[in-house]
């Protein structure tokens, strides 16, 4: 029976519920607690690389426990809502550190709600994209899902990116400590009310009952299974080059382009970008398909990527800082960024099949555990370097001035790290993928075809 309507609109609002939540945290917490609190760039890069090692182990305990998980609500549901309410409270909380607190208070908040954040996260995101290869067919309906979430999940992030920093100006009065407290909890309570939509509407419709593996045998079928390791690695990659770019882009904004109404360019640019990330996704994705198979749309968009972040790096060597001319880089990145959002987790989606093909088992969880893991790892690490940057190019914290200003060797290196990172990650992204991943549209119909036959 084919997905109505209303199912794939809930499940498409529960992704723009939690990436709000996810983007709030990934762009905006160095941020709120480095340049906000005052909290140094390289302690909070260590607390966010730490938390993140840590959900190497919680992640896939993650997976263990929906896929033992039965209850008559279904495997995924009953985590997708408790880790939905869990985190939506770990959230506001995150962002709204007592000013009561010292500097080595405010270090253990960070560390203990951020940990906990991680945590909550894991058992909602783990479940909800764990469904997709439970209620839909291999082949088109499950691209077409996986294409309309990815994309609902863009909305969510560039909702985000655009209208963060005006709306903790106009929550706060001015005082982004007060207005990141308020928007974050005008963000939970929006995530809470999507995710509750998604779990009264969607239902498992072919979830296959198999034993749940141990750890140990988690992590063989993970490594098993070569072309989700692949495709992990491409997203560990690429997530890492454009977190550190989402990580400093503030900063470039606030200390390099400057002015006392910086922020008003940052929104403009943001919202430029996510315009295009959306339309990437919704329109370019979908035309680009017309004519072209899904590996042929993905060396396209890391193209666009490469040949982006290149085009940024001359334009900051010139000095060019007119936003409209800013726009042209920003156009290939976040056209790129879509695309390739889209595409990793279809990709991801089919190495379930090629897994069950190869393993005899279906490992949804365990995928989509990895996938949950590697992006807050990417995460992790991008936020440490840039923390790095930060702190070596000592790039001031000072939020006194009116307006923010830096040394120029602290600019240059701000624009290096910016740059010339994501580019490398980039390539070798592209070489690792183009050398190894097999999953060609063809080989994945044959897979589901002889899928069906074994049933």
């Amino acid at each position: 029976m084919k997905l109505t309507i209303k199912e794939k609109a809930s499940y498409g609002l529960g992704a723009v519920g939690k990436d709000m939540v996810y983007m709030l945290s990934a762009s905006y917490i160095l941020y709120y607690y480095q340049d906000i609190l005052g909290v140094s760039a390289i302690t909070m890069g260590i607390i966010l690389l730490i938390a993140r090692v840590f959900d190497a182990f919680n992640d896939p305990i993650m997976g263990i426990i929906v896929a033992k998980t039965r209850t008559r609500f279904g495997r995924f549901r009953p985590w997708l809502m408790i880790g939905t309410i869990t985190n939506a409270i770990i959230l506001y909380f995150m962002f709204a550190a007592p000013p009561s607190l010292d500097s080595n208070g405010l270090v253990a908040y960070a560390a203990i709600t951020y940990i906990l954040w991680g945590i909550t996260y894991t058992m909602m995101d783990i479940p909800y994209w764990s469904m997709i290869p439970a209620f839909t067919e291999g082949g088109t309906e499950r691209e077409g899902l996986t294409t309309l979430a990815r994309s609902c999940a863009g909305v969510g992030s560039a909702i985000i990116t655009v209208i963060t920093m005006i709306c903790v100006h106009a929550l706060g009065g001015g005082n982004e400590r007060a207005g990141f407290r308020w928007f974050a909890l005008i963000v939970a309570i929006i995530f809470v009310i999507a995710i509750t939509l998604t779990c009264t509407t969607i239902r498992e419709k072919s979830t296959v009952n198999v034993d749940s593996p141990s750890v140990s045998q988690m992590f063989k079928a993970l490594l098993s299974n070569d072309q989700a390791m692949v495709v992990v690695i491409t997203i560990v990659l690429i997530n890492c080059a454009l977190y550190i770019t989402s990580n400093l882009l503030i900063y470039f904004f606030k200390y390099d382009f400057g002015g006392d109404t910086w922020y008003n360019s940052y929104t403009l640019f943001n919202t430029f970008g996510g315009a295009i990330q959306i339309l990437s996704m919704m329109l370019f994705f979908p035309f680009m398909r017309k004519v072209l198979t899904t590996t042929q749309v993905f060396f396209t968009g890391m193209t666009m990527a490469i040949t982006g972040y290149a085009t940024l790096l001359v334009l900051m060597i010139c000095n060019i800082n007119n936003i409209l001319v800013l726009f042209i880089p920003g156009f290939l990145v976040f056209t790129a960024f879509g695309l390739l959002t889209v595409l990793t987790t279809v990709f991801l989606a089919n190495t379930v099949d090629y897994g069950e093909l190869k393993n005899s088992r279906r490992d949804e969880s365990v995928i989509f555990s990895m996938q949950t893991f590697v992006v807050k790892l990417a995460s992790g690490v991008s936020a440490l370097i840039a923390s790095i940057c930060l702190s070596v190019f000592n790039i001031s914290d000072n939020t006194d001035n009116v307006v923010a200003s830096a040394s120029f060797s602290s600019v240059l290196g701000l624009r290096m790290t910016m740059t010339l990172l994501p580019i490398v990650g980039f390539v070798i992204a592209l070489l690792v993928f183009k050398k190894k991943f097999i999953l060609t549209e063809a080989m994945v119909n044959s897979i589901t075809m002889e899928l069906k036959e074994r049933k």
